[in-house]
């Protein structure tokens, strides 16, 4: 027999979350971010650096999807893409974008905004031979990634022609698939951090960090918290 389907409007849970108060907060949000992530990835979590990107075409209609964070730092928030996809279109007329990292079970989100650039070939390069071999000929079968196919067949088709014309490697050898060159990595700016802390009755704590616009203020950030 079929499980009734829920109510959405009845699924209620009480968020029973960690305290985010101002005077433990570092002057660095990247400082809390890894301590974040150090946490989500000890309590276990699938995929602890899956991130939501929205990005909005050169005329404002928006987009979104769950992507890979592959790297962070003071320069941004790294992931790698087919370039030629909807997103990277996007980026292309609207080098802007907005990250959500979804930490259910953990009672917290992470809210990340700025500008993106493209990363240098020479990075995507470097990144791009440390996917497994799968992955690799996979980016390649994928070329026109966003685009109408026939079928799964062609796909399959298409993967096994690629990984005949680049063989894996003996273990301990390389192959020699190339990165495609409509394939690439792109970094967030943050501009603007904030962390959700779920808490209970609703009043969640949330903190935002915004780039300093002060002068001789470079690298610095002003906070504030914001009504839940």
């Amino acid at each position: 027999m079929d499980s009734p389907t829920p109510d959405p409007a009845r699924l209620r849970r009480s968020y029973e979350g960690d305290e985010l108060t101002e005077p433990a907060l570092p002057a660095d949000p990247l400082a809390l971010f890894a301590a974040w992530f150090a946490d989500v990835h000890a309590f276990g979590l699938a995929e602890p650096n899956a991130m939501v990107l929205a990005t909005a075409s050169a005329d404002g209609v928006p987009s979104a999807r769950t992507v890979l964070l592959k790297g962070y730092g003071p320069q941004g928030f790294r992931f790698f893409t087919n370039l030629t996809s909807d997103k990277g279109r996007d980026l292309a007329g609207n080098p802007r974008a907005a990250l959500v990292f979804p930490w259910h079970p953990m009672y917290r989100q992470v809210r990340v905004a700025g500008p993106v650039l493209e990363l240098p070939r020479e990075e995507s390069a470097a990144y791009f031979r440390t996917r497994p071999y799968g992955s690799r000929i996979g980016a390649w079968a994928s070329e026109h990634q966003s685009g109408v196919i026939e079928g799964r067949e062609m796909l399959e088709r298409r993967y096994a022609e690629l990984a005949e014309r680049w063989p894996e490697a003996p273990v301990g050898g390389e192959d020699d698939v190339p990165l495609p060159d409509f394939w690439g990595g792109y970094r967030v700016v943050p501009e603007t951090i904030e962390f959700w802390q779920g808490r209970p009755d609703r009043l969640h704590d949330r903190i935002r960090y915004r780039r300093s616009t002060t002068p001789d203020a470079s690298g610095e950030w002003d906070t504030v918290r914001l009504s839940p």
